[in-house]
């Protein structure tokens, strides 16, 4: 597995998906919504910023695999954004200082075909660890295979340079993290299709 889980996705990239990231947060956290948000793999901090800004009422703890001092220094003027903490997401733990069922919300954006499989399988654990029951989403952003095909010839042309550049990575078939989240008491509540043959797959926690 790489250095940290979402380095292949260049910040051009996050400047493009924020907003429609956002747009479907705001389906599911509106403003009368009060908790933290855990983000996984924060990388630079764009989607974290972007989204506290755009969500003031709500507290936001941005993650990574090591130590970023870009990610603390692009957050660190927001009030309502924690400082960055460690999470290994094949530990399956949740971060020092966040509470089990304490969560409103996770986000994960271009996770899951950029790490193990393991890796995926962990996040799901933590969000069924985190994720306050009935009312905890988890967001999960990126490109998918659909009844295990790729949806267009460019997926299916990164997800085999991906494949080749490591074994464990590769796009995850939705029905499968579907059936890997159902174990941890997550359900499906929505597949969002998006820009750039990308998806949000959105789950709460039962």
């Amino acid at each position: 597995m790489g250095e940290t889980y979402n380095r292949v996705a260049s910040t051009s990239a996050a400047e493009r998906n924020k907003e429609p990231i956002r747009e479907v947060f705001a389906r599911y956290l509106s403003s009368s919504v009060r908790g933290t948000v855990l983000e996984c793999a924060s990388g630079a901090g764009t989607h974290v910023c972007h989204l506290a800004r755009a969500f003031p009422e709500l507290i936001w703890q941005p993650s990574e695999l090591h130590e970023a001092p870009a990610l603390k220094a692009a957050t660190a003027c927001l009030e309502n954004v924690r400082t960055p903490v460690l999470l290994d997401l094949r530990l399956r733990t949740l971060p020092e200082g966040l509470q089990a069922g304490s969560l409103v919300g996770m986000l994960a954006v271009n996770v899951t075909h950029i790490s193990a499989w393991e890796a995926t399988l962990g996040l799901l654990e933590i969000a069924g660890q985190g994720l306050a029951p009935g009312t905890g989403f988890l967001f999960l952003y990126g490109p998918f295979l659909l009844n295990g095909k790729p949806t267009t010839e460019s997926n299916a042309a990164f997800d085999a340079e991906l494949r080749a550049r490591d074994a464990g990575w590769g796009y995850r078939d939705v029905d499968h993290v579907l059936r890997a989240a159902a174990e941890q008491g997550l359900q499906r509540e929505v597949v969002v299709a998006m820009p750039a043959d990308n998806f949000m797959v959105v789950l709460r926690k039962s």
